[in-house]
């Protein structure tokens, strides 16, 4: 199955429209809170579980200098420990530290209360249905990602971190 091109530019346009959509409403939620988006969005991916830096800015599609100041802040505001990795003591582990953990419960409830307020005239299958159709489409942009990376065409041997 194959889409239209047209089709194509039409996604585009919507994803860059929710982008812009996205980044309004969060920067109207983040004022005088003491980090911002790209912060917020580094702590989420170390919340994920302990992992060496190089991989995070991997996996985040960021440079290591720009992940280090924003690690750098994190771990100054005390919501990101750093350590060596015992198996390359160049290599750093990052992970959240209690502060941290705490820190992203409460931004992922503000972010689910807004935006639950926000589409209060949506119903819960309009939810669920974008919800879905979202998971759809990172993961079919991330398996294209890894195979582009990898040099292959093949998604069918990437497995999901």
């Amino acid at each position: 199955m194959s889409v239209a091109s047209t089709t194509a530019a039409k996604l585009v346009h919507h994803i860059f429209d929710l982008q812009r959509a996205v980044r309004c409403v969060a920067a109207a939620s983040l004022r005088g809170d003491d980090t911002g988006v790209a912060l917020q969005g580094v702590l989420r991916f170390v919340g994920e579980g302990e992992t060496r830096a190089t991989h995070l800015a991997e996996r985040l599609g960021v440079s290591a200098p720009v992940l280090s100041r924003h690690l750098s802040e994190l771990v100054d505001h005390g919501y990101v420990v750093r350590r060596p990795d015992p198996e390359d003591g160049r290599a750093q582990l990052v992970a959240l530290s209690p502060a941290g953990v705490e820190k992203l419960r409460v931004i992922e409830e503000h972010r689910a209360a807004s935006l639950q307020s926000l589409l209060q005239d949506w119903s819960e299958d309009d939810v669920e249905e974008t919800a879905r159709s979202l998971k759809k489409l990172a993961e079919s942009l991330r398996n294209s990602a890894r195979a582009m990376t990898a040099g292959s065409t093949d998604t069918t041997t990437f497995v999901e971190e």
